[in-house]
């Protein structure tokens, strides 16, 4: 309440000045010649009628303007403003405009954001940040897991649930699968982008294993399959900051939905496969993403449709092909190991780091970015997949090792070592493809006194198993110290006129016949 009256009866009655009045009622000077000047353009005198209330005097001296009502203007569309954000480039200020350009009498632009402010407080907390149609998907998978059971077996096995949701529409994408493995999570990737018919410029997930190789605040380094998927699809790889849930905040709060309603209607229900699962997933989900909102117009799927979906960038015709990557260092021998078997690899690359990609098919192989080989992929172990022109030329030595200088440092060992040595590099297709071995060799020579290495290859030689694996196992087991006996040596072929060879039987057989 104004001290309208006090101000008067200090001015007119008790004759103070205007900072006097000012300074004993503590406001300023500015204020109380304001309400003198109002007080004389109404024409009040001292003193004030007995009948005369506050509330009269306060409409006296400050009387309301006539304002529009609110009846007659036209409410803004808040649920449209709200979604309009969403889209790149879309500022407050401009649908604003829109607005007025539509209808002149509207609100004047401060009450405009205030409305729309007052209806985003009333959101959900999770609905106040702004995304931008297509532009981040979060991904995760879900903490609980479904029981499938093998019909023939009867083996249960969990399958984990992957879970994905738009920034801007919350529009959700579950599937079912058998494994958390690096297969499983790229798999799930393509079935997302299937499913939503587009890509969107950003995938946002947490910091598994599968996604991230090395977390770090700053920059972490990203599982290089996945940042090949990424790449095959012209999007991008932004990792949620370790220990800061509210950067994927959308997947946290999509997880609990599909637990709450796909996950718990279905915990009655038995499964055999989990083609069977991913159904029933199917169907909860397209009834979860038309499920009206309850503070806001519309639905997730109304809101894909008119926000995200048309901001996705168009899938590719042709799939990603998975393909695992693995760091490899080339061997003296010109070959990298591959699970077990082996591959050529241009001979100037010895003792380099390279990359092996290992797709369904093939194997290739990168130094610094560049492709330097590629091999369809052997089945089996041990086996080496060799290019002639990867391996130096013959008549100049370009590596560390030759075939004479192994042999040479066999025969210092002793004959049977050199045997053994000259026996395996002959064995091969391309003596390169024995250096491995011979190596190997070279370490137990390390490990063991040359009398032992060299007692070693000799049972190895008369057991007829030249190779190294052998010599390490005689080593392992000690059986180098034990006499070679008369059942080691070969078999002597004994000639008597009592024994009947194999001609008698053929014999035999043709005249029956």
């Amino acid at each position: 309440m104004r001290k309208t009256k006090e101000i008067l009866r200090l001015h007119w009655e008790m004759g103070l000045g205007q900072r006097q009045i000012a300074r004993s009622l503590g406001i300023s000077h500015s204020t109380v010649k304001d309400h003198l000047c109002r007080a004389e353009a109404a024409g009040l005198i001292w003193p004030l009628p007995d009948d005369l209330n506050d509330e009269t005097l306060e409409e006296m001296l400050f009387p309301r303007s006539k304002q529009r009502s609110n009846e007659e203007r036209i409410h803004p569309d808040l649920n449209y403003i709200h979604r309009e954000l969403r889209k790149k480039g879309v500022t407050l200020q401009l649908l604003w405009m829109e607005y007025k350009r539509e209808n002149p009498q509207g609100y004047q632009y401060s009450r405009f954001c205030q409305l729309y402010h007052q209806f985003k407080n009333q959101l959900h907390v999770s609905m106040r940040q702004v995304y931008n149609a297509g532009e981040k998907l979060f991904v995760d998978w879900a903490g609980q897991t479904v029981s499938i059971i093998d019909k023939e077996t009867g083996e249960t096995r969990q399958a984990s649930i992957f879970v994905a949701v738009l920034g801007a529409s919350n529009y959700i994408y579950a599937e079912a699968s058998l494994s958390q493995d690096l297969p499983s999570w790229i798999k799930a990737h393509c079935q997302t982008f299937e499913f939503l018919g587009g890509v969107p410029s950003l995938i946002v997930p947490d910091n598994t294993r599968t996604a991230v190789t090395k977390p770090n605040y700053y920059e972490p380094e990203v599982n290089i399959t996945y940042q090949e998927m990424a790449s095959h699809y012209g999007t991008v790889i932004l990792p949620a900051r370790p220990r800061k849930p509210r950067d994927k905040a959308k997947v946290e709060t999509g997880v609990q939905i599909v637990e709450h309603w796909l996950l718990a209607p279905l915990r009655s229900r038995i499964f055999f496969s989990l083609f069977e699962l991913n159904q029933a997933l199917r169907t909860s989900l397209q009834e979860l993403n038309q499920r009206p909102f309850k503070k806001m117009e519309g639905s997730r799927q109304i809101l894909f449709e008119t926000l995200d979906k048309p901001a996705l960038k168009p899938l590719l015709a042709t799939p990603y092909e998975f393909a695992r990557w693995k760091k490899a260092r080339v061997n003296i021998d010109c070959h990298i190991q591959v699970e077990n078997n082996f591959y050529s690899v241009p001979y100037h690359l010895v003792h380099k780091q390279v990359e092996a990609r290992i797709s369904a098919n093939t194997v290739e192989v990168f130094y610094q970015g560049q492709r330097i080989a590629s091999h369809l992929i052997s089945l089996g172990k041990g086996r080496f997949k060799t290019e002639s022109c990867h391996l130096p030329p013959a008549h100049k030595s370009y590596r560390e090792w030759t075939p004479e200088k192994l042999i040479s440092w066999a025969q210092n060992i002793g004959p049977k070592t050199g045997e053994l040595v000259h026996a395996i590099l002959a064995s091969r297709p391309h003596p390169e493809q024995g250096y491995r071995s011979c190596l190997g060799l070279m370490r137990l020579g390390r490990n063991y006194s040359p009398e032992r290495l060299e007692a070693a290859c000799n049972r190895a030689l008369t057991s007829g198993t030249s190779s190294f694996k052998s010599v390490a196992s005689i080593l392992e087991k000690g059986l180098d110290q034990i006499p070679i006996s008369r059942l080691d040596q070969p078999a002597v072929i004994i000639e008597h006129a009592n024994l009947r060879g194999p001609e008698y039987y053929r014999q035999g057989d043709d005249d029956v016949c």
